[in-house]
């Protein structure tokens, strides 16, 4: 026998002989290529598996700081959540982002959620978001300077945000049904400064849609309901 033959007979290799002397099968080959598959396939989930969850753990220690991308991350995901109800609880949401100081912090805010769910921050808000309600938080993002502590937005740029927002609740639907979002239109008239940046969002509102501002407030509302909003820009300062 040459010294080939015998080591091929002795090997306990797939393609040589077995221990006790047995060949494995075509089969038997087939099976344990697949067998050492699945075991490197499991080992790289569960690997992963766990370095996400070391992320997450991580990540979750930073949302009990004030005032952090973690702790702003977390309040997205409460809102989304609801706490188990059915659908978002959008006043939670946007008093979140509202408190985001800059883009460059909110940008921060989308790696966190990233670390600590897995999940892209836009991508869940749209899912959980009617198209209005997601427009009106592109807006309060957009309104936002660059960084935090940096020069304000362009007061041009935040008449046209806020007249935006106003037109996304305008537009809101319950079903087949329109309907108003009355917690956003708060939300603005009460952001706004003073009787004359309320003039200039009626400003920007006219050449975003060419459509009166007051005169669609009136008609998503009944009069009881609006005179409280003009109440609320009455109360402002003039300038």
């Amino acid at each position: 026998m040459n010294a080939t033959k015998q080591i091929r007979e002795n090997s306990s290799l797939p393609n040589g002989e077995g221990e006790g002397g047995a060949s494995f099968t075509l089969k038997e080959k087939i099976l344990y290529g697949l067998g050492s598959i699945v075991v490197l396939t499991g080992s790289f989930f569960l690997g992963r598996h766990i370095v996400r969850k070391g992320i997450a753990n991580k990540e979750e220690n930073k949302t009990l700081e004030e005032n952090t991308p973690a702790t702003w991350a977390k309040q997205v995901k409460m809102a989304f959540e609801n706490d188990g109800w059915p659908g978002t609880d959008t006043e939670k949401l946007r008093k979140a982002l509202r408190e985001i100081p800059s883009k460059e912090e909110m940008n921060k805010v989308a790696k966190s959620y990233k670390k600590l769910y897995n999940s892209n921050l836009f991508n869940d808000m749209s899912d959980e978001l009617q198209s209005t309600q997601y427009n009106e938080m592109l807006s309060i993002i957009a309104s936002k300077p660059e960084k935090k502590g940096g020069k304000p937005v362009d007061s041009g740029k935040q008449y046209e945000e806020w007249a935006k927002r106003l037109k996304s609740a305008f537009d809101k639907t319950y079903g087949p049904f329109p309907g108003t979002d009355e917690d956003a239109v708060k939300a603005v008239f009460t952001e706004i400064p003073s009787q004359a940046a309320f003039l200039e969002t009626a400003k920007a509102y006219w050449k975003l849609y060419n459509s009166n501002m007051l005169d669609d407030l009136k008609g998503e509302l009944e009069a009881w309901e609006y005179l409280p909003y003009i109440k609320i820009i009455a109360s402002k300062p003039k300038a």
